[in-house]
């Protein structure tokens, strides 16, 4: 079993023992994922909401360096009240009902 793949059991071993709602997969090589999306934007909570939170506050000036971008980015996230990143958090389980309405394509979340 390579690195990534026992990092990978670890960690899902301890989500699902303090995530209630931790939906499992099996990462096994032999098996192809197909019914699992892991890298879709429409599943993942900084893709389809924190990142345009992080972008309109931190990258609306230029910078002048990595180091000022990332100061600015950490400035920026500092900043996201709890309850917003709660109520994206919250919001997960309908997107994903939307998603498997969707047959795993692209949906539109209203």
């Amino acid at each position: 079993m390579s690195t990534t793949t026992t990092q990978i059991k670890v960690n899902q071993n301890l989500i699902r023992d303090n995530v209630p709602e931790f939906i499992s997969v099996d990462i096994s090589p032999q098996r192809n994922n197909g019914e699992w999306a892991p890298n879709s934007p429409d599943l993942n909570v900084m893709d389809y909401s924190i990142w345009s939170i992080l972008e309109a506050e931190a990258c609306s000036k230029p910078h002048q360096s990595i180091d000022g971008l990332k100061k600015s980015l950490v400035k920026a996230w500092n900043k996201i009240p709890q309850e917003v990143i709660d109520r994206v958090v919250d919001d997960f389980p309908k997107r994903l009902q939307r998603c498997i309405d969707a047959g795993g394509g692209h949906f539109e979340n209203k």
